[in-house]
C-alpha cells in the first residue's frame, strides 16, 4: 500500500514543524476541514501513573486542527479548544486523531477530533476553535 502524497500546503506546513516532527507525529492525510495523523506514546510522554501526558494528547489533537484548517490560502491558529479525557493511553499505544471541521466561515472555525488508540478505544475527544488570521504575529 502506498502512502498518499500530501497537498503542498501541507507538505510546506509538515516542514516547518519542529514540535510535530519532535513529538513523533505523523500526518497520513490533510485537505481542508480534515486530517488524520498518528503519534505513538514513548515513555518520555508518561506522566506520574504510567499512563501518557494529557498535554501530548492534547498536542496530538490541536495539531490535528491545524492541519484541517490549514489549506494554504491563509494563516490559520487556534483560539482556543476544550478536551475530554475519556480513557488512558498507555506506553506503546498509537493513537490516531482523526479531525474534521464542523463550521468554517471567512474567518472562524470550530473542529471536532476524535483521538482513538490502535483497538479502536476512545482515549479523548476535543472541540477547537480556530481563526484565519492573514499572518502570524506577536503582541507586544
Amino acid at each position: 500500500m502506498t502512502t498518499p502524497t500530501l497537498p503542498p500546503a501541507t507538505q510546506d506546513l509538515l516542514t516547518r514543524d519542529h514540535c510535530a516532527r519532535t513529538n513523533g507525529i505523523t500526518v497520513h492525510e490533510a485537505g481542508p476541514g480534515y486530517s488524520l495523523l498518528s503519534m505513538t506514546v514513548r515513555p518520555d510522554m508518561l506522566n506520574s501513573h504510567g499512563i501518557c501526558h494529557g498535554g501530548l494528547i492534547f498536542l496530538l489533537a490541536d495539531t490535528a486542527l491545524a492541519y484541517a484548517a490549514n489549506d494554504g490560502a491563509v494563516p490559520t491558529v487556534s483560539t482556543g479548544a476544550s478536551i475530554l479525557y475519556l480513557s488512558p493511553a498507555r506506553p506503546g499505544d498509537t493513537l490516531t486523531a482523526a479531525c474534521r471541521a464542523t463550521h468554517q466561515g471567512p474567518k472562524a472555525g470550530v473542529y471536532d477530533v476524535t483521538v482513538t488508540a490502535q483497538d479502536n478505544t476512545t482515549i479523548a475527544t476535543f472541540r477547537g476553535q480556530s481563526l484565519r488570521t492573514g499572518s502570524v504575529t506577536r503582541d507586544r
